[in-house]
């Protein structure tokens, strides 16, 4: 629906713009001006922040993470048939939503995180187009605890477990991370040799 939007926004100011290229003497009374106005600043300002909009929507799918070869190791990584396995085991069992498993695990929970994530991403496609890719992918910053437990704290399964209990402001504090106990992870180098998982039955 936003796309057609936009479209729809897109195509009435060409048509205006053609509009006031064929015919400029309009621009000569008041409602030219105003109309004038309109398709050249106010409906491409709309078109460029509506566009915007959905893209760092459509962003946040984990078809886009998985759309750049780079990345193709990582997505397969979420089918190792072992429950040992951490993103394994959250996407195979739900855990977090299928559409968007990237996005909810690697992403900063804080109010601009989701922008410096876009703006690490504009670096990532001048890396893709201009430079040699790195052979191993490294996270930014080591993976903070509240990641984990954004979703973790407060669960029953959670605060029942002993361990946790007497580690929770050790997690909580980042003094001691998840991964820890928790570190199998996405071993991209071994993926291929692997058993996988076929999936849900449909």
């Amino acid at each position: 629906m936003q796309i057609q939007a936009v479209i729809a926004i897109i195509g009435i100011t060409i048509v205006l713009i053609g509009l006031l290229a064929v015919r400029p003497s309009l621009t000569a009374a008041q409602g030219g001006k105003v109309l004038a106005f309109i398709a050249f600043f106010i409906l491409p300002i709309v078109a460029t922040v509506l566009g915007a909009a959905i893209h760092l929507e459509q962003s946040t799918s984990t078809t886009f993470c998985l759309s750049c070869h780079v990345m193709e190791a990582h997505g397969k990584s979420l089918y190792i048939d072992d429950k040992s396995y951490l993103p394994a085991s959250h996407f195979q069992n739900n855990r977090i939503p299928r559409d968007q498993v990237c996005y909810t695990c690697h992403t900063d929970y804080t109010l601009f995180g989701d922008i410096n994530a876009k703006m690490r991403g504009l670096k990532h496609v001048y890396v893709y187009y201009f430079k040699d890719t790195p052979a191993r992918l490294t996270l930014y910053e080591p993976f903070k605890n509240r990641e984990c437990l954004h979703c973790h704290a407060n669960a029953r399964s959670f605060e029942e477990s002993i361990p946790h209990n007497m580690m929770k402001e050790q997690l909580a504090s980042n003094q001691l991370s998840c991964l820890t106990c928790h570190n199998k992870i996405h071993n991209v180098q071994q993926v291929d040799k692997l058993k996988m998982w076929k999936g849900p039955a449909t």
